[in-house]
């Protein structure tokens, strides 16, 4: 069984992820970690809440940062027209749920669950690395007591979603990722390199809806403004698997080839955001700012199909692939 902390940005893809972790037989989600993005923290967190309400989640939430890890950074960009002014696609979430959230900050909440079961607690962050940031700021020697870090973020031999450089989860806050990226944990990152591969036609969703259960039925309902999206922006019917890819990462990881080498993300002017990896194997450049940066893994390529089929086993049946 692994143990699971989730820092999310609900979101459209988010809520998919969670629902995915919460169903699969052989995780244990231990925690729910929200951070701006997608929305704005207050609406990320209520979307938290909502989902655990109506899915049966018990895992603690705890709210988490609202802008980002520089203060000088203006962090008020959010994606409504992805996913909706509520940040799940516009459904009609009630202003208030009646859900608890832990007393904690979302850096203490995964400070004490890391301190309280060393070595075994997986963290997946598929929204801006703020929380992370701040969790090692405020005590760096969790690094060491993380059993790994699955995230959901930055483009590396493909253009960025925000600019032609930068994907959104970094871009939001490039420093915060940055801080994620040199920290001596084992890191795994799942691009728009991968990410973009692995899509869920309309028809597809439709289909695990009908063989599924009323939790799949929610999910269809909020996914529908982001299928739009991408049918009115990207010409695709269906929806990307961002978030979904880096949960089937962590139970499927032979469906995705992996490139390892130390990764810095710029942090200001032009290519604000870029993900950049110096890779282990070939050529080496010395004097760099990857000097002495441990090395972290990139995943380069994805069995699409194969991500879509542990999906759909997980949501529809709740069986392990």
């Amino acid at each position: 069984m692994q143990k699971v902390i989730f820092d999310t940005d609900p979101g459209v893809d988010d809520a998919m992820a969670l629902l995915y972790l919460h169903r699969h037989p052989d995780i244990e989600l231990v925690g729910v970690t929200t951070v701006f993005g997608n929305a704005a923290i207050e609406l990320t967190t209520r979307n938290a809440q909502f989902l655990h309400q109506e899915w049966g989640i018990a895992a603690p939430i705890a709210k988490g940062a609202g802008a980002a890890f520089d203060e000088a950074r203006d962090s008020a960009h959010y994606a409504p027209a992805v996913h909706g002014e509520d940040g799940l696609g516009n459904i009609g979430v009630p202003l208030d749920i009646d859900h608890p959230l832990d007393e904690r900050s979302a850096a203490q909440f995964i400070i004490d669950m890391v301190r309280a079961d060393p070595g075994n607690v997986t963290i997946v962050a598929v929204g801006r690395m703020t929380n992370l940031a701040l969790a090692l700021k405020a005590d760096p020697g969790i690094a060491a007591l993380v059993k790994e870090v699955v995230i959901m973020g930055g483009a590396f031999d493909v253009n960025g979603n925000v600019t032609p450089a930068a994907e959104a989860n970094i871009h939001g806050d490039p420093e915060a990722a940055d801080v994620v990226f040199i920290a001596p944990w084992k890191v795994t990152i799942l691009g728009l390199d991968v990410t973009m591969k692995t899509r869920m036609s309309s028809d597809e969703m439709a289909a695990m809806v009908k063989a599924g259960g009323p939790e799949l039925k929610l999910l269809s309902d909020l996914s529908q403004f982001y299928i739009d999206f991408y049918r009115q922006r990207v010409g695709l019917d269906g929806m990307v698997l961002h978030d979904s890819c880096a949960c089937v990462y962590l139970t499927e990881p032979h469906l995705f080839d992996v490139r390892t080498g130390p990764v810095r993300v710029v942090c200001g002017g032009l290519a604000d955001g870029k993900t950049i990896q110096a890779p282990d194997q070939g050529r080496k450049f010395i004097g760099s700012a990857w000097d002495g940066v441990p090395s972290q893994s990139v995943c380069t390529d994805v069995r699409a199909e194969g991500v879509l089929d542990a999906i759909r086993a997980v949501l529809v049946e709740g069986r392990a692939p």
